[in-house]
């Protein structure tokens, strides 16, 4: 018997490798309209922001949060 006999081996193996390309592009496809809006814009979050959300989660204690504010107000004034 033949590796390849007649294409039949090769022509399952492709339909494999055809199969396994399109999963992967509708779990990307999936994975990228599911997320909420709110979640892609949280990289273009501002530190305040980011600071105001871990106040507010209680990550951070309203002392730290001053601290932290002031270390930003610093920050910013030096900046041009």
């Amino acid at each position: 018997m033949h590796m390849f006999d007649g294409g039949f081996n090769m022509g399952g193996m492709h339909a494999l490798w055809w199969l396994f390309w399109l999963m992967l592009v509708c779990i990307f496809l999936f994975y990228g309209w599911s997320r909420p809006s709110h979640q892609r814009r949280r990289t273009h979050d501002t530190p305040y922001e980011m600071l105001r959300r871990r106040l507010a989660s209680g990550e951070v204690t309203p002392a730290q949060y001053e601290e932290r504010k002031t270390l930003l107000d610093r920050d910013a004034a030096k900046t041009p």
